[in-house]
């Protein structure tokens, strides 16, 4: 029997961003038929896993790299040797250095993919003339500019909202118990939503020529792939894509 790689998605940070993760993975599949589509594990304890932005911001000293290593594992016993983690935040090197430390040595047969990296990669590849990218994110990854610094090695110009901003509207429309897009992802609310409307405006007033969507759950807010004309990129369709890319490059359908 000829070996199928198993890809997997370390998810619960939140529940919906596991889910839109995979559905990106086989929206990205060229498949006719039930059969054609890929194997994906999907993962989701969101109780285990502590908030990363509370402990980017200290309000927590319990790392999240622990926890969502305990995933991994679980991952790794099913047979997955390819994994991604749908939470932009993770990513922040006080949380992903450790982590990536951890199965480095416990098991180094499962690589696990690093969004950020692949969504730069994305953007030098399709959006070469975009120099200036916007970013929503959580406080946790504005305040480690956890995207800032990536762009700016890549040679782009990263575009951030001014604190006001980042705390009284970008992270409200992801936090806020309410209406925030952790506490009602599907449907999205609609002051989430235009929130989230007036921070791209913003982010376009200053001069962005592109918007980096850099919380999964704002890839539950915007689905299109431009506002107005600005571009929205979407780095969970990103990670989708950077995971059939490494396991099943045949199948990946062509932007």
């Amino acid at each position: 029997m000829t070996h199928e790689p198993l890809i997997g998605v370390i998810g619960g940070m939140g529940p919906y961003a596991g889910l839109d993760l995979t559905q990106k993975i086989f929206d990205h599949t060229a498949a006719s038929s039930d059969a054609d589509h890929v194997p994906v594990a999907l993962l989701s304890y969101p109780g285990r896993i502590p908030d990363r932005t509370a402990f980017i911001t200290g309000k927590t000293d319990v790392n999240p790299a622990g926890p969502i290593a305990e995933v991994a594992h679980e991952l790794a016993r099913l047979g997955v040797s390819v994994a991604g983690m749908p939470c932009h935040t993770a990513h922040a090197p006080p949380i992903f250095g450790p982590l990536q430390a951890r199965l480095r040595d416990e098991i180094p047969h499962l690589r696990l993919l690093h969004m950020i990296e692949e969504t730069i990669r994305f953007l030098r590849e399709e959006y070469p003339s975009c120099r200036r990218i916007g970013v929503m994110a959580t406080l946790g990854a504005y305040r480690t500019r956890l995207h800032a610094d990536a762009l700016e090695a890549a040679g782009l110009t990263p575009i951030l909202p001014d604190e006001n901003i980042q705390e009284t509207i970008i992270h409200r429309a992801i936090y806020d118990p309410t209406y925030g897009l952790k506490a009602q992802s599907h449907p999205v609310s609609m002051i989430a939503r235009q929130s989230l409307i007036s921070a791209i405006e913003h982010l376009r007033e200053k001069g962005a020529d592109a918007v980096l969507l850099g919380c999964t759950e704002l890839s539950l807010a915007f689905t299109e792939a431009e506002h107005d004309g600005l571009p929205i990129i979407d780095p969970t369709m990103i990670l989708a894509r950077a995971l059939l890319r490494e396991t099943y490059p045949h199948r990946l359908k062509p932007l």
